[in-house]
Formats: structure tokens, sequence, C-alpha cells
């Protein structure tokens, strides 16, 4: 049975062990062993991103035993759960019968596990698809991720929109014809808080799924609010949360079925075009937002004056940077250079005030840099961890007693402002020391 695989997974902690438990069910399953066959299109139901089964009251049962287990039944359930066949009272009626047919061990240890999508066997989906038969190859949750312009100028030509660089809480979401909605992270991890948003989009979901004749579409955008620290903090509650400010900004959307492969290829002029006739219905509701562009031609130096013009009034408006998008490349579920993220840095000058001991690899040497100054009228208190090689750690904290006062050059992406009035870095960097030759204090 396939408890017995879930048994063998948990006999070792160790990632070599189980790896060798799974290699042995798919090579059981070439070998037309039922029970790891079932095993292993449990796992493909448990791990599935794209699969949900919107029940959280899965009984556990006691004492059953010689029971049926039709294990091809309880795979047709899970796949009409994952489809909406049975929803509310209807679902847990069902999986309830299905319980009954099997013997606790089974259903408790592995059946009740595929539909929580929780084995408990300690390895990942990347694990499984290591040595998952093609047919059974679970789908892996990615999106379309930028890449820094500044690694890449070769590639700031041709025809491209540009956006604004959202400081918000990148979210896919996947809704079909009939009105359903489901939100997820970038990673799909599924949103819960987001309910208001998620209802307005049920709301117009007809015409969102017509304007690209699918049965199911995925929108791609950041949910944005006035503070984003709250916004974080209400996406990962699980009680309590209120979200009920918060604005989807959407920039892209593709057929379903091509994200799950990992690829569309409608070019971004179509996909924006189709976004764009689609605007006003989406628009038409109050937290659902489509975002502008400016779409230039960087063969020509108008189109470069254009972009430079644009990144300035986007970081004046204190937005993060712009976005770059290729207007003839496909949407790909991947980083790449389709799409170039431009975000402004800064450098200040800053006086060590203090040091910080690291932590976990870092004990026993510098952790961070305490830094305080004034530039441009605001005074700034920012710790600095990042951009220090290992060399420095230990250099910087064996001499520490005399790094205390020292200036010391910061790159960072913008000032921002703390609670107390005072004023930090978004993601500083150390750069360097400064020298002595302007008089600076060494």
């Amino acid at each position: 049975m396939p408890a017995n695989w879930i048994q063998k997974m948990n006999e070792s902690n160790s990632r070599k062990h189980k790896e060798k438990v799974i290699e042995q069910a798919c090579s059981s399953k070439k070998l037309g062993d039922l029970t790891a066959n079932n095993f292993l299109v449990g796992a493909w139901y448990a791990y599935n991103p794209f699969l949900t089964y919107n029940i959280k009251q899965i009984p556990e049962t006691l004492g059953y035993t010689n029971k049926p287990n039709p294990w091809n039944d309880f795979f047709d359930l899970v796949k009409d759960l994952s489809m909406r066949t049975y929803t509310g009272y209807a679902a847990i009626e069902k999986v309830d019968e299905m319980s009954e047919q099997f013997d606790s061990e089974h259903w408790n240890d592995f059946a009740r596990r595929v539909i929580l999508k929780d084995l408990r066997v300690g390895a990942t989906l990347k694990t499984f698809n290591k040595f998952m038969p093609k047919e059974l190859k679970i789908p892996i949750f990615e999106c379309q991720l930028a890449t820094d312009s500044e690694k890449h100028q070769k590639k700031l030509v041709g025809d491209k929109f540009i956006q604004c660089k959202l400081d918000g809480v990148r979210v896919i979401t996947i809704v079909d014809k009939f009105g359903n909605v489901e939100i997820f992270s970038r990673n799909g991890k599924k949103f819960e808080n987001f309910g208001h948003i998620a209802e307005q989009i049920s709301k117009i979901a007809g015409p969102i799924c017509h304007s690209i004749q699918a049965q199911k579409v995925v929108l791609d955008g950041e949910i944005m609010s006035e503070d984003f620290q709250a916004l974080m903090k209400q996406a990962r509650r699980k009680y309590d949360a209120d979200a009920s400010d918060s604005v989807y900004h959407i920039f892209d959307m593709i057929n379903h079925g091509a994200f799950v492969k990992g690829k569309s290829q409608v070019e971004q002029h179509i996909r924006q075009q189709i976004l764009d006739s689609i605007k006003p219905t989406i628009m038409s509701q109050p937290n659902l937002f489509v975002e502008d562009y400016l779409r230039v031609n960087l063969n020509l130096v108008e189109g470069h004056d254009q972009m430079r013009r644009y990144a300035e009034d986007a970081v004046a408006n204190g937005f993060e940077g712009i976005m770059i998008k290729d207007a003839t490349a496909p949407y790909q579920c991947k980083r790449s250079t389709a799409w170039l993220k431009w975000k402004p840095v800064i450098t200040v000058d800053l006086e060590v005030v203090d040091v910080e001991e690291g932590t976990g690899r870092n004990v026993g040497r510098l952790g961070a840099l305490v830094c305080e100054g004034v530039d441009a009228g605001k005074r700034i208190k920012v710790n600095v961890g990042s951009g220090l090689t290992d060399t420095n750690r230990n250099e910087f904290w064996n001499s520490r007693g005399s790094i205390i006062g020292q200036i010391v050059e910061v790159k960072a992406d913008a000032v921002t402002q703390n609670q107390d009035g005072t004023y930090s870095l978004r993601f500083p960097r150390f750069i360097r020391f400064r020298s002595d030759e302007n008089g600076e204090k060494l």
C-alpha cells in the first residue's frame, strides 16, 4: 500500500535515503507495482502547485481494517475536488464517504495527506522530480522574473515597454470563466488575505477569460498598499488580517495552460494589447488597476531620452525604478532578459558608531557595521551587513576597536524613513572605508 512507501521515506532524515526510496518506487512502477504507482500518483496530486482541493475538514479514522482501499476511486475524487465538481458540504460528504472505504492506516497516513497536500516525508517537489517518469513530472509554479539591466546594457535596444517598478507583493492570480479565483505568491504559496480582490476579479471573470478565448486565465501583477511593511504582515497573517486598502496592479495576463507549461508564445505587445482592451472592465472595480506604460524605440536617441525622463519621474514619485520589457518577447516562467529592471543607486558616507557580531556561519566575526550620519539634511541610522566578504568580516572584527569612528561608503537603493522620524537605507551594501586623502577620519 502507498502508506508503506511513506513509512520507508520516514525511516531516515537523510536526503540520500529519501531519494533512494523515490528512485525505488519509480523502478517498481516500471515493473508494474500498483502500490508504487499509487504512491507516485498521490505524490503528484499532493505536490502539484496548480491543484487545490478547497476542503479543510478531512476526517481521521480509527480502527478500520480489511477495507477495499479503492485507490482509483480516491484519485477520481481528488481530481473532482480540484475541478470543483464537489464543493462545500457536498465535498465534505464525499470525502467522509471515501474515508470509510479505506483501512485507517492507509487513509490517515497517505490518502488524507494527499488532500491536505502534505505527505510529511521531508522531501521537496524537486526531489520527486529527479526521478519521476515523464508522465508524472510535477509542474513547478514559476512566473516571469526580471534581470538587472546594469549587467545587460546590450539588451537596451529595440521596441520596449517601460513601466514603473512597483514596491509591493508579487501576486499571480488564477481565474476561470465561472468566477473561481485563487491568489498566489510568485512561488505558489496561496494567499488567503486578499478576499476583496478575489471577489472583484470574480465579478468580471467572464470578460477576462473571453478576452483571450480561454477557460482559465493567469493575471500577473503586484498588490500595493500605502505601507509596504504593514502589507507584508497582512499578507502573511493566518487570522484577523486586514488588507482591505490594498490594490492589485495588473501588468500581464496569459492563458493558464501556457503558464503551467512554463511559456506563452504570445508576444509582449500582443499581451499588452489584449490587456488594454479589457482595461476599462478591470478598472471598473475599485481595487483593481491596470498598470500604465510608455512604449519607446531604444534604437533611437529619442527613445533613450524618453526612457531616462520616465525613470526620473518614476523615482521622483516614489517608485523603486522602472521595468523595461521587450515588446517581441514571449512570457517565460523564469528569470530572463525579456524583462529588465533598472533601479537608482545612491551612495552615502556614514560614520561607524558600533559593530555587531554575526550569527550562524558568521559567529565570531563581523555581522554588521552600525552606521550613522547626515546626508542631504537627513539623519541616517542603518546596520550594514551586506557587501562584506569573508575576509572583510574576519579582518574588521579582529580590528573592531579601531573601526569605530571611521567613515564608510555605503551603496543603497534609496533613503527610507523610520517610524521614529529618523532615516534608513533600502538594501544597504558596504563599499569601502574612506581614505584620509580629503581629511576624512580613518
